[in-house]
């Protein structure tokens, strides 16, 4: 009687078992939970030069690239900017990751979680090009052409930045409804958080979930705006989604709020590096 050897897994297969030993590597586990430390940090910049603009103390609205150059700035500014670059970097990878295998060792993930992960993965990667772009000094301009602009010239060009434009609503409203319904403690061990712990982590995340809601419900309206006029300069980024809120009445208490709310996220996200689900 002949034995039959096994079929040989797929070079598909052989590729996500690959991807499984390295994600389970202590390695890629520090790596991940560096990426929400960077996030922390940039999100953190953010909030705080947008609450300096609210009390009038000379601040500003700042988007990722603008608060990696706000890094770059300080003392000992190139150091700082590197490690967060290494940290985006192991952010992008582990949802990219995530999004090609659908699953960590701790957690199971839909088809929605995959694509959520696969998006993300790509716009941290984008910010960490950005990170070291301003490293290598090529990013110099303090006024690029917004590039809405050349979306909207593209064919179906409306139609892409006005979806793009919905897609960022419904990012928003997903924040939100993270925020109310606490989903986002599910992504944690909340076995491993003292009650103490918990209720501070429960609010500041609900707090910063909610404010990221607004922020990316404007952007997405803006560019909603901007395809149907057909005018790029109406599209915004999240430093022009702040500034809106600046400019209206009560502008300065609104963008207090939510600049501390971003604040509020930065800390989540510190928190994340120490319990989140990897």
């Amino acid at each position: 009687m002949s034995i039959q050897t096994p079929p040989k897994p797929s070079p598909v297969r052989q590729a996500e078992r690959a991807g499984e030993r390295v994600e389970r590597t202590a390695a890629f586990e520090a790596l991940a939970r560096a990426g929400f430390v960077a996030r922390g940090v940039i999100y953190g910049v953010i909030g705080i030069l947008a609450i300096k603009l609210a009390v009038g103390a000379g601040g500003k609205t700042a988007s990722q690239s603008g608060a990696l150059r706000t890094i770059a700035h300080q003392p000992f500014g190139k150091l700082l900017l590197i490690v967060v670059a290494v940290g985006l970097a192991g952010y992008s990878l582990w949802r990219l990751t995530r999004a090609l295998l659908g699953h960590g060792p701790e957690a199971s993930d839909s088809g929605f979680d995959r694509v959520a992960a696969f998006a993300s993965g790509i716009a941290y990667a984008l910010i960490c090009a950005i990170a070291v772009e301003i490293l290598l000094g090529s990013s110099t301009s303090s006024n690029p052409k917004h590039p809405t602009a050349g979306v909207l010239g593209w064919p179906a060009g409306t139609w892409i930045v006005g979806l793009a434009g919905a897609a960022l609503c419904g990012v928003g409203a997903y924040q939100g409804y993270r925020g109310i319904s606490k989903d986002f403690l599910h992504d944690s061990k909340t076995e491993e958080m003292s009650p103490r712990v918990r209720k501070w982590i429960s609010r500041v995340g609900t707090f910063g979930h909610l404010a990221r809601m607004v922020v990316f419900g404007l952007i997405g309206v803006f560019l909603i705006s901007a395809a149907v006029n057909y005018n790029p300069s109406t599209a915004v980024g999240i430093d022009g989604a702040l500034a809106k809120l600046a400019s209206h009445s009560y502008g300065s208490y609104l963008l207090g709020i939510v600049a501390a709310g971003l604040v509020a996220f930065a800390v989540y996200s510190l928190s994340d590096a120490r319990y989140r689900r990897i």
